[in-house]
């Protein structure tokens, strides 16, 4: 198609890929297209049309455009919008601090813990405190498990017991003594409030003062948790978005045998 904005060829916009000045990718390579979403407590009317768009600007966003706007309830409106940012990062600089373990699958890390440990691991799970959501901690420990990865209840040499929601970190600890457990997994779905920090940190302070910690390997799990985070607050891992029980699985079979050789 000739004329107008059709007639631009591909060498009008910018092809270049430097990991030192990564941007967002929307139409072209560079553009810094964002998509945006976020609630204002305003009517809903041109004037909090034009605060959500200032608010853009000063977030670093050029041309900011909102694209729907619905009133939520008297006085908050939603909005999103799109724009572009004037930011980028080196993505070369960037060091996560994540889980190290050899992922294997259900057999591998059976075959794994035969031949190097020579026994049954104890695990036990938990959403512990007051959150009542288990597709977390059911997704790694039920037998059918997620995804197409089976849970740790349906590995050989595990034995597993998935305490459910809703269990309160004293309740937690007692069943782990009573069963000997070698592992606890923390499953950490609301965070309204950073209630989940709080819930987290009571849990290892529990543990410390019964003399527990550092005999067991404790993971916490959770769409908010990193292994950073879980790290700063006195677990062994922590497992986010987009992990199944083969990670978790390996990682705990990895580090009772690591902790066996020291």
């Amino acid at each position: 198609m000739s004329g107008g904005l059709y007639s631009m060829d591909q060498k009008d916009f910018d092809q270049t890929l430097d990991l030192k000045k990564i941007k967002p990718y929307g139409d072209t390579m560079n553009d810094g297209k964002t998509q945006l979403s976020f609630t204002l407590p305003l009517p809903c009317n041109d004037e909090a049309i034009e605060a959500a768009k200032q608010l853009m600007k000063k977030m670093g966003f050029e041309n900011p455009q909102v694209v729907y706007y619905k009133e939520l309830t008297n006085g908050f409106t939603f909005f999103n919008c799109y724009g572009s940012t004037v930011y980028d990062v080196d993505y070369t600089a960037i060091k996560v601090d994540k889980v190290e373990s050899n992922v294997m699958d259900m057999h591998e890390t059976d075959q794994f813990i035969k031949e190097n440990l020579g026994r049954k691991i104890v695990v036990l799970g938990a959403s512990t405190g007051t959150d009542a959501h288990t597709v977390g901690i059911d997704a790694i420990m039920n037998m059918k498990g997620y995804a197409g990865h089976y849970g740790i209840e349906r590995y050989e040499m595990f034995e597993a017991l998935n305490m459910g929601s809703q269990v309160t970190n004293e309740e937690f600890i007692a069943k782990a003594i009573e069963l000997k457990a070698d592992a606890l997994l923390v499953s950490q779905t609301v965070t309204q409030k950073d209630v989940h920090i709080k819930n987290l940190t009571e849990l290892i302070e529990l543990l410390e003062a019964e003399g527990l910690r550092d005999k067991l390997i404790v993971c916490c799990g959770g769409p908010r948790i990193s292994h950073e985070l879980a790290k700063e607050l006195g677990y062994d891992a922590g497992f986010g978005m987009n992990s199944y029980a083969d990670n978790v699985a390996s990682y705990i079979a990895e580090e009772l045998v690591r902790r066996k050789n020291r």
